[in-house]
Parts: structure tokens; C-alpha cells; sequence
């Protein structure tokens, strides 16, 4: 199974498409000097901007163009979705959202615009500007969002020996053939609000040594981009991950989860983490370890493999002591 399965992932769309973000290491290297020449560490979920007794966070997404084509409206709220995301995995919250809209047309706009405007009002974040050309030869969107956070979570510090937690809504279904766990749209804006609200909490209670969303990547990916981005390996326990029923391992390793979170935890604080999450409905488990080396292993039952050596990087960001 543990080959088939490796094989068919090294092949995704969502893994191999994380190794375009070498060109940005290559290009700006893996910080960057602010205003009040103090270093910031690039390549996490969100730009990290010291700011007063906290930190201002920046990220963006740009959107698959295929579904921008195939689906403007869930393209629309995924856009805001995804950004979200990115902010609440660092510990933030957010502030404003905006947007960068190309499309051939004011009427092919709308559904764009529909489905960024439901999401915000969702969420309780205001789009407050951004870019919009209605006269363009083909359909794009863009999103970039500002948010805040008092303490970190980082991509940078996890350590060997640290479990590695997966948290997540399965309270959901698979939206259309895409690779998207769809836990978001029907759910209330009451709990799509509290259940990111724990993200900051998180943060606050420092029971986590590092964390990432799972991004597009999917699990698999975001696996390898927190063991790159803090200097170690990983072993990933199969047969732990949570998932929903008859759902084959390719496509759940692989699809972004609505919500979805992988956190580097102390063994002596996984019990508090799990409270954290449990109350409000969503899974929280040990799926693996993060271990020393560069090495990324998939286990299940006595059957252990090699997914991948980050040796060879995935990203270029991170710690690259282990090489």
C-alpha cells in the first residue's frame, strides 16, 4: 500500500506545484529587512511584521484559474477562505481583506464578487479595496489579507519528539470533484468564527512549539513544508489520521480541508491541546512524530517508507541545518 500511495503523491498537482515557491527563495532569500532594520523571517503562512507589542500579518493567495473559469462563486469565498486561514495558522486575526480582479467582463465579475462578499460577511472580515479590471482577455483572481497577532506560531520551531496534531472539521463533504473538503459554506458564521477563534487562543497558551495550515498541498504536503521550515524529519502514522469514511488516502492526503491545521505539540501538552479543540466539535489527534534529519516517513502497521528527503527541498524556505 505505503509505495502505491507515495508514488501517486510525489505525482500530485498540490505537492510538486509547493516546489514553485523555490523561484521566490531563490529570488529573496530567507529574510527580509523591514523598516526598522530588523530582520523578518520569510517563508511562513503570513509575512510576520513586527508592530508595537505584537505583529502585523500579511499573506495573499492568487486562485487556481480553473475554478476561478469552472465555479467564480465558491473561487469568490474560497479566496477569502484560504487567506483566513493563513492568518488564524500564525495566531492571528484578521483585519481586512483585498482584492486584485481581472475578468473579461462586468457581468462575468459578479459571481466573483458574490462569493468573496458572502465569505467576508461570514467570517466578520470587510473587504476594503484592491484592483478590478473588467476589460481583460481572460478571468484571474487575487486576495491578500492583513491581520494581527500578539504571540506567534511559526512554521520555524518545531522540535524531535514533538507529536504532530492534526486538527479538523470533518463535518463535511467533498465540493464537486475538486480536492476541497467543504466544512465551510453551510456551516453558521457563528462557528466558522469561534472554531478559527482557537487558533489565537493557541497562541496565547504556548502549548505548541510550531504550526501550518493544510494548504493545497494537502496534508501531505503541509507535512513537508513544517519539517522543512523547522530543520527536522517526520514520521506519519497512516492508520492515526483522522478522515472521512470512504474516502480514498490519495485524495484525502491531498485535499484542503476547509479547515484544517497541523501543529508541532509537546508530548506533555497534547491533553490541553485536545481540550482546546474537542468542545467545539472538531477532531484533534496524534498522527505522527517529528523526528531529527531530514527524512519524511509514512508508517503503517509494521510497513514504514520513505515519502521523501528534505535533502532535496520542497519549498527552499527554512531551517537547512539538516543539510
Amino acid at each position: 500500500m505505503l509505495p502505491d500511495l507515495i508514488a501517486s503523491l510525489h505525482a500530485s498537482k498540490g505537492i510538486l506545484g509547493k516546489q514553485d515557491i523555490q523561484t521566490a527563495a531563490r529570488a529573496i532569500g530567507q529574510y527580509a529587512q523591514g523598516m526598522d532594520a530588523e530582520p523578518i523571517r520569510l517563508g511562513d503562512d503570513c509575512a510576520a511584521i513586527p508592530d508595537g507589542d505584537g505583529y502585523l500579518l500579511l499573506a495573499a493567495e492568487g486562485l487556481w484559474p480553473q475554478l476561478v473559469t469552472q465555479d467564480p462563486w465558491f473561487a469568490g469565498w474560497c479566496a477569502v477562505m484560504v487567506n483566513l486561514s493563513d492568518i488564524a495558522a500564525m495566531g492571528g486575526a484578521p483585519i481586512a481583506v483585498v482584492d486584485a480582479l481581472w475578468s473579461q467582463s462586468v457581468e462575468e465579475s459578479q459571481l466573483l464578487w458574490e462569493g468573496m462578499k458572502a465569505a467576508a460577511q461570514a467570517y466578520g472580515v470587510p473587504i476594503v479595496g484592491g484592483h478590478t479590471n473588467c476589460g481583460s482577455p481572460y478571468n484571474c483572481l487575487a486576495v491578500a489579507i492583513l491581520g494581527r497577532a500578539q504571540q506567534l506560531i511559526t512554521s520555524f520551531g518545531a522540535q524531535p519528539g514533538d507529536d504532530l496534531v492534526m486538527v479538523v472539521n470533518l463535518e463535511g463533504r467533498y465540493y464537486g470533484d475538486y480536492p476541497f473538503w467543504n466544512a465551510a459554506t453551510e456551516t453558521n458564521s457563528e462557528q466558522l468564527r469561534l472554531h478559527l477563534a482557537q487558533l489565537p487562543e493557541l497562541a496565547r497558551s504556548e502549548l505548541c512549539n510550531a504550526g501550518k495550515d493544510i494548504s493545497m498541498g494537502g496534508l501531505a504536503g503541509t507535512v513537508l513544508m513544517l519539517a522543512e521550515a523547522s530543520g527536522c524529519g517526520a514520521i506519519l502514522y497512516i492508520d492515526q489520521i483522522p478522515r472521512p469514511a470512504d474516502v480514498p488516502w490519495s485524495k484525502w492526503l491531498t485535499s484542503f480541508p476547509s479547515f484544517g491545521f497541523l501543529l508541532s505539540v509537546p508530548p506533555e501538552n497534547l491533553a490541553k491541546v485536545e481540550a482546546l479543540f474537542r468542545p467545539h466539535g472538531l477532531t484533534c489527534q496524534a498522527i505522527g512524530k517529528m523526528t531529527t534529519g531530514s527524512q519524511v516517513l509514512f508508517q503503517r502497521l509494521s510497513e514504514q517508507c520513505l515519502f521523501w528527503d528534505l535533502a532535496n527541498p520542497l519549498t527552499g524556505f527554512g531551517n537547512h541545518s539538516q543539510t
